[in-house]
């Protein structure tokens, strides 16, 4: 059974595909049936260039656990560069170094 569930948002940015990088203006977020990941139902994240044909496209197929991890990280990283952001030009101190942080 198709859920029917599609969010689509503009975006800028890039994404890569077969073809190359190209300008990214939109994504999708679907929840259905996926074409590749062995999966019953997945999130999928499409962003996309319509303008410039299907090849245009960089996707993703991931779980709800995964794509739940995944609007946590953003938020977490969303937090701090904000924070970042409100603070440049206000001192002359050195930029922290860049922070990985794996998630199980």
């Amino acid at each position: 059974m198709c859920t029917s569930i599609v969010e689509i948002v503009r975006a800028e940015g890039a994404g890569v595909s077969e073809g190359g990088w190209f300008p990214v203006t939109s994504a999708a977020v679907t929840y259905d049936h996926p074409h590749h990941a062995l999966l019953e139902d997945a999130i999928t994240i499409d962003f996309v260039n319509p303008d410039l044909g299907p090849g245009a496209r960089a996707a993703v197929e991931i779980t709800l656990d995964t794509a739940k991890g995944l609007v946590a990280a953003l938020t977490r990283a969303i937090a701090e560069a904000e924070e970042m952001e409100a603070g440049r030009g206000q001192s002359s101190a050195p930029k922290d170094e860049p922070r990985l942080r794996l998630i199980a």
